[in-house]
């Protein structure tokens, strides 16, 4: 399949596409920039829903976001799921395919979660060559998420941030940024999120994700179920500082409300990035203009075009 053109216009900003507001986006035809669907709710999807998304894909730009690629597991990539996303990529005419740095299960058995990896070289070098095999399968550039971690390895050799950097890098793939995660993740290890956003290299972000949280107290679950924080919003504002035009998506994937609701979490998006003015050089946040926690437990374009493997590894020009 040939892969979305780098002239096509930019997306701008998005919403999670979910089965009870399938409807009312086909009626209403909403001023959405793209639909956002979870992968597997439609690889082996027929019928009315099927339908319906594809009387979408007509009128939106679709970006597909997976949850079992299992990209860092030790079980053989399953290329039966990737035939699948692949076809299903084509048959949307998707602009991104994206899914998450994790692993969902090992020896067969899935666990139905995104499961954290240890961040050391054996690991990176691990995650960089199945994503290889990947894009070069789809052939298209494959973008990865952060995810949302409750616990850590002790035997980490490098942050997450550095892990992300160097895997995009390595493996020239994309990076989704979810700045919801990042707080999230910040809260329950303890560390400062805005510097996991200066570790991150912004031009290799092809996506970013907002979304809702759950602080218990002791810890922050990301469960998408609520609007965007305060701290998220700003955590936001600041990357959009540092670059302009990133597509923006927001999930909302539990206790759904009505579909303006959505409209209206997603024009907060909008209204900040046209306040953010980009600087010509996107440099690190000032100390003094990070967000920070509500509590103390924290001490502190579109895809670029898809080149594939060359005998031997390297890549073409």
């Amino acid at each position: 399949m040939t892969p979305p053109s780098a002239g096509e216009r930019p997306l701008g900003f998005g919403l999670g596409l979910r089965a009870p507001h399938l409807d009312h986006v086909r009626r209403h035809r909403p001023d959405v920039g793209f639909f956002e669907v979870i992968s597997e709710n439609f690889m082996d999807c027929a019928g009315g829903r099927r339908r319906a998304l594809d009387a979408i894909a007509d009128r939106y730009p679709i970006v597909l976001h997976g949850v079992s690629l299992s990209i860092g597991s030790t079980d053989p990539l399953d290329f039966g799921y990737l035939a699948r996303l692949r076809d299903l990529a084509e048959a949307v005419r998707a602009r991104l395919v994206s899914d998450h740095v994790c692993w969902t299960g090992v020896m067969g058995r899935t666990t139905h979660d995104l499961l954290p990896l240890p961040f050391t070289e054996a690991a990176l070098a691990h995650v960089v060559e199945r994503v290889r095999i990947v894009q070069d399968y789809l052939g298209r550039r494959l973008v990865l998420e952060n995810p949302s971690t409750y616990v850590g390895f002790t035997a980490s050799t490098m942050s997450e941030p550095e892990f992300m950097a160097r895997l995009a890098e390595d493996a020239d793939c994309g990076l989704l940024l979810d700045v919801n995660n990042v707080y999230v993740s910040a809260a329950n290890h303890d560390y400062d999120p805005v510097d996991y956003l200066d570790a991150i290299p912004l031009d290799k972000v092809e996506q970013i994700h907002l979304a809702g949280h759950t602080d218990y107290g002791t810890h922050i679950i990301d469960t998408h179920d609520g609007p965007v924080t305060d701290e998220v919003w700003d955590m936001y504002r600041r990357v959009a500082e540092r670059r302009e035009e990133i597509p923006t998506l927001l999930e909302w994937d539990d206790k759904l409300p009505a579909f303006p609701v959505l409209e209206a979490e997603l024009a907060k998006a909008r209204r900040i990035a046209a306040k953010a003015r980009p600087p010509a050089a996107a440099g690190p946040i000032a100390a003094d203009a990070r967000p920070r926690p509500a509590d103390a437990r924290l001490s502190a374009a579109d895809a670029r075009p898809w080149r594939p493997l060359r005998a031997g590894g390297g890549r073409d020009a």
